[in-house]
């Protein structure tokens, strides 16, 4: 094959094969399949639920109303012993709200709905910056040390595309010392599986993609 060598010797001209319209029209095909497969996956991936036989719940405070009912309903379904609320210091607005914490917060509304105050208990975690999830884990670890009845398994409850990386947080802190189920509950004002079609969908999907990865991949390497 004949190379023809320009300006100077720097370049040359080399023949390469390009797709016609046919190549072209089946390369679109092929990546918008894939993309489509990943858009309709990433939401079910992400919104895990895979509970496991266990005697305790545990639901993340800050979730909204309609995912504590949801919680409420699987605890008096489940015959759990207890159900312990988690979460930390509430920052945005905090001077409005009569709660400091996420897990007071939470425990407060499961109690106006009906449960009583020796089913349901607040495990408020410390102020941090980041890896929230992460500290409430930690204090709810701590608070089961103290308890003289050990307990090998825990079902979580959180919401939509949260779900997945709470349970893994949560399995990071409790380690080898007990099990933990997941529940992911959809609240009323999230469009589920059609998460691309508005805005909100997409930034919390694609968010809770990448902070997954850092919680498997980076986090166990930096620690909170």
């Amino acid at each position: 094959m004949n190379q023809r060598v320009t300006f100077f010797g720097l370049l040359k001209h080399r023949e390469c094969l390009f797709p016609t319209w046919k190549g072209l029209l089946l390369i679109i095909i092929i990546v918008g399949g894939f993309v489509s497969l990943t858009m309709m996956r990433l939401q079910p991936f992400l919104s895990l639920t895979d509970p496991i036989q266990a005697d305790i719940l545990v639901v993340e405070g800050w979730v909204a109303d309609d995912v504590l009912e949801e919680a409420m309903v699987e605890y008096k379904r489940g015959h759990y012993r207890k159900i312990y609320v988690t979460g930390g210091t509430i920052e945005y607005g905090s001077s409005m709200y009569t709660f400091n914490t996420y897990a007071d917060l939470g425990t407060a509304i499961l109690v106006k709905m009906g449960l009583s105050s020796s089913e349901v208990e607040a495990v408020p975690a410390p102020s941090v910056r980041r890896d929230r999830t992460y500290a409430s884990a930690l204090a709810l670890k701590k608070k089961f040390h103290q308890q003289a009845d050990k307990i090998t398994g825990i079902n979580l409850v959180s919401a939509g595309v949260h779900a997945r990386r709470s349970q893994l947080l949560f399995q990071q802190a409790f380690g080898n010392e007990l099990r933990v189920g997941i529940f992911s509950i959809e609240d009323r004002y999230n469009q589920g599986e059609k998460w691309w079609t508005y805005s909100d969908g997409v930034r919390g999907v694609t968010d809770e993609l990448f902070a997954y990865f850092y919680a498997l991949l980076v986090f166990p390497f930096i620690g909170i």
